[in-house]
């Protein structure tokens, strides 16, 4: 992204979304009972209280009556079936983590298994997004966790933390190759969750290559532990990397995500919230997704920026848009052509005659 003399200027700036991953869907009820919906209407509920505070981009998953993650397609299909009807204006994105089980008596789901993972694409109603990684990288959570953000949580049971620190996140070419395939096929948008420049250069190769079509929607994961860590000089390099036409969105953990985010609004970027990513106001008090969205709506109307309505998001984010050439694609993302046959030198961009 390239950044001009007055890019900092908020009138300058696209709207701000607030994407929020509000379920999470790595706790118990236990952990934080006040906030934490278990039935489905519950989880309708918080989808419009966070909604009405601001956010706009809602990460879905959902749970058991028994406040587990559900693996049924059936009981994601009633919650985006009670969603577009509850929140019809939200941007409604699928975390691309879920592995469905076979619905029937002495059937498991294999976690992470490709074959469950595709059934993303078969949701219905269809959501706007599914989430999507590129290369298997480890991800412990762990990593950047401090005593104090998992004390009297589920994460602090020695068990339950050792399977999250060792934790790791296959998305090698057989599963995104094809997954990228049916979720074009299927009129979803991708939204690529990239933990680190490597990542967002086999991406870069994708688009050059035809493999993708369509808009750059992308989070930056500041997650550590195989992902981004909090260093501010590798969040300002993976956005000065991403291209210009990109859309790109700083997600954090726990405490990192204030100030991460608070960096992310005033570059111009836009932010993720809610309790899958951080449980904390401060150390010891606890915070909701709501008030999470809340704060981070006051921040940005104190940096002089506007926050997007749930139109203008999608508007952002090129809901239901692809491209039909690669050349196209490079030209809407404002990528350098391709190389020609026998060019020499730097590739640019064309420029009218």
């Amino acid at each position: 992204m390239h950044f001009l003399d007055d890019s900092l200027l908020p009138e300058n700036q696209q709207k701000l979304v607030i994407q929020v991953a509000p379920y999470g869907p790595e706790w118990l009820p236990s952990d934080f009972p006040e906030d934490i919906p278990v039935n489905m209407a519950e989880h309708v509920q918080k989808a419009v209280d966070c909604y009405n505070a601001g956010a706009t981009v809602l990460h879905v998953h959902c749970r058991e009556a028994d406040g587990k993650g559900s693996k049924r397609i059936s009981m994601f299909n009633e919650l985006l079936d009670r969603l577009r009807t509850a929140v019809p204006k939200m941007v409604l994105q699928v975390g691309g983590s879920i592995s469905f089980a076979p619905e029937g008596e002495g059937k498991e789901a294999k976690w992470l298994g490709d074959d469950t993972r595709h059934m993303l694409t078969e949701l219905t109603p269809k959501p706007d997004q599914v989430t999507i990684a590129i290369n298997t990288s480890q991800m412990n959570i762990t990593e950047l966790l401090t005593d104090d953000d998992v004390a009297g949580t589920s994460i602090a049971n020695a068990a339950y933390y050792m399977a999250y620190r060792d934790m790791h996140l296959e998305a090698g070419p057989k599963f995104y190759l094809e997954h990228l395939k049916r979720l074009q096929e299927s009129g979803i948008q991708p939204h690529f969750m990239l933990g680190h420049i490597a990542q967002l250069e086999t991406v870069e190769r994708l688009i050059r290559r035809g493999v993708y079509k369509g808009p750059l929607i992308l989070n930056y994961v500041a997650i550590g532990g195989g992902m981004a860590g909090t260093h501010p000089a590798d969040l300002l390099e993976f956005a000065r990397r991403t291209p210009d036409g990109a859309v790109l969105t700083i997600e954090g953990i726990m405490r990192n995500v204030v100030p991460m985010n608070t960096i992310a609004i005033a570059l111009g970027l836009h932010v993720r919230v809610g309790i899958e990513d951080n449980l904390w106001r401060r150390k010891g008090e606890k915070m909701t997704s709501v008030q999470q969205i809340e704060q981070m709506v006051r921040i940005s109307r104190e940096l002089g920026r506007d926050v997007a309505t749930g139109p203008e998001a999608r508007d952002i984010y090129q809901i239901g848009v692809q491209y039909n050439s690669t050349e196209e694609t490079l030209a809407k993302l404002g990528m350098v052509p391709n190389r020609a046959p026998g060019q020499r030198g730097f590739p640019v961009r064309a420029v009218a005659a």
